[in-house]
């Protein structure tokens, strides 16, 4: 078949602040991170996507008729449907996208809090953009075309930020007050050297089998929001909602309310850790995110599995409080539930950390992660 003529990477990302906040029109702090997918692709003039991922099975998509841009039932949930929908959302763009061949590899834990559904969108529609001979897409384009594929054609109503993230590379500011036109600002912060490591660490139980607990949780803001006859949370006034909370909690029950009272608690959070982040007050920062921690976990409730004797992400937060002992900070991170958390650990206790949370976790199961400063981006390969 010939040489693979475009390759394509996207990172991951690692949520920094801003707990789902982005399908509620808030704002989130989000970075990219070194680890990602990579894509290597050719055109083979077949009006077909064959796509083969390492380690999952090989599937191909037609790419002739209008029926082939639309979501398909049994696509949800599949890396089928997040093709299909990339290239429907192209398309919708005014990219062209021809047939072609691919070869799909990632260093990110499927289910594992990096994001990979997202990183594997921006690299695929890299790749289509680039094979269909278009200029690039602006990052943030690109990234509405991703979370639309996920949502209508993988099935799962996400945001904007993990897209959004990947998209631009860096650490960025993501505001969501117009969901379908956000904003990014770019924050020029270096953890590393003001003494601290950023740890992801993987709760070993993936994620993506909580997607009924996730849907729930985003339906249940909407609900909120909705006893005010507002869409998102963004709409409805703080004071206008604390004074009505006992009213949502008696309609829609205590869950929905504290939910919606989140949605503002985290809102100030995030500008607190904005301005430490600016100024590199890293204590600021780390005491916000405590706080942070307090509002997912108490309000937000994506910390604790409803009805579960298995709490994965309650155990890692218990152990990992333990070792920090009042240092640093940790947190649930991205969807909740299960998957990963994340961890502020001082550079000089790191070892020592690492060692306790992997002496009872398992080994490989933390990261550090460092902030990619690019985001997703096609090349063409000189045959």
């Amino acid at each position: 078949m010939g040489e693979w003529t475009v390759r394509a990477f996207a990172p991951g990302r690692t949520e920094l602040a801003g707990n789902h906040m982005d399908h509620q029109g808030g704002r989130v702090v989000s970075a990219a991170v070194t680890q990602g997918t990579e894509a290597l692709a050719r055109p083979n003039g077949l009006g077909v996507a064959r796509v083969h991922s390492t380690g999952y099975l090989s599937f191909e998509i037609p790419l002739s008729d209008d029926a082939d841009f639309e979501p398909r039932l049994d696509e949800a949930g599949t890396s089928a449907g997040l093709v299909r929908g990339m290239a429907a959302g192209l398309r919708s763009a005014g990219v062209v996208v021809p047939g072609f061949d691919a070869q799909v590899s990632t260093t990110l834990p499927p289910g594992g809090g990096l994001s990979s559904s997202a990183s594997f969108e921006m690299a695929v529609g890299r790749v289509m953009e680039a094979l269909a001979g278009a200029e690039p897409l602006p990052p943030l384009q690109m990234a509405a075309i991703g979370a639309k594929a996920e949502q209508e054609f993988f099935g799962k109503p996400c945001g904007l930020q993990d897209q959004s993230a990947i998209a631009c590379g860096g650490i960025s500011l993501l505001d969501f007050k117009d969901p379908t036109h956000p904003t990014a600002e770019p924050i020029d912060f270096d953890f590393h050297a003001h003494g601290i490591a950023v740890v992801l660490i993987d709760t070993r139980c993936d994620h993506s089998q909580f997607n009924a607990d996730f849907a729930k949780l985003v339906n249940d803001m909407f609900a909120a929001a909705d006893y005010f006859g507002a869409q998102r949370m963004d709409q409805v006034p703080e004071a206008t909602y604390i004074g009505k909370i006992r009213d949502v909690a008696r309609k829609l029950g205590d869950d929905v309310a504290l939910r919606g009272f989140h949605y503002y608690n985290e809102l100030h959070l995030v500008d607190l850790r904005v301005a430490a982040l600016r100024t590199g007050d890293v204590e600021a920062y780390l005491q916000a995110t405590r706080r942070s921690a307090v509002s997912s976990a108490q309000y937000l409730q994506n910390v604790a599995v409803a009805g579960s004797a298995q709490q994965p992400a309650m155990m890692a937060l218990a152990l990992a409080d333990r070792l920090l002992d009042g240092r640093g900070a940790v947190r649930i991170h991205g969807g909740g539930f299960g998957g990963t958390i994340q961890a502020y650990v001082p550079l000089p206790a790191l070892d020592s950390f690492v060692d306790g949370i992997e002496s009872v976790l398992g080994r490989g199961v933390c990261n550090v992660v460092e902030i990619n400063p690019r985001g997703a981006w096609a090349e063409h390969l000189q045959g």
